[in-house]
């Protein structure tokens, strides 16, 4: 839930900033793709935090999700931090947000088999209990439709990106 909340409040306040007048703010797409990618920083951290912090989610905690199936998990976890990261570098430069952005609606359909997996399993989750997938896949299917209505407005009001007509 915490996810959630971050990308709303985060995207509210750019679009705030943007009636104000910072015009790398005035579309809701631009504010979406930047509260996004303050919510990518946010989930990626978790990514590379060492198994003895528990004041948040860690690295173990995430390794933990992975599927059985998938080997390295400790270097998966690692990859998809990494890849949270530059998608959210992605989003916030508007030469690279469109790309951005499908890049990461794929790695969250990516996502997925874990989060199910970690439900099915019982999977605890920074020493809670796993969250039902009927909190899970809604949340993951609105980071999939977030990041592709991104992908589909890029190039509208706010995004600093030259549009060329024929």
């Amino acid at each position: 839930m915490e996810v959630l909340i971050v990308l709303v409040v985060a995207s509210l306040c750019f679009r705030i900033l943007g009636a104000l007048g910072v015009k790398r703010f005035t579309s809701w797409p631009a504010s979406a793709a930047h509260g996004l990618a303050v919510m990518l920083v946010m989930t990626a951290s978790a990514h590379f935090v060492p198994g003895d912090v528990t004041m948040m989610p860690n690295h173990e905690d995430l390794a933990r999700m992975v599927p059985p199936l998938v080997p390295f998990p400790g270097a998966v976890i690692y990859l998809t931090g990494v890849l949270e990261l530059l998608g959210a570098l992605g989003l916030v430069i508007a030469a690279t947000r469109r790309a951005a952005a499908i890049c990461l609606a794929l790695l969250f359909v990516a996502l997925l088999p874990a989060n199910i997996y970690a439900t099915m399993a019982d999977i605890p989750f920074h020493g809670e209990e796993a969250s039902p997938l009927v909190f899970r896949i809604p949340l993951q299917v609105l980071l999939i439709a977030a990041a592709l209505w991104v992908a589909k407005s890029t190039g509208g009001a706010g995004d600093n990106v030259p549009t060329f007509k024929p």
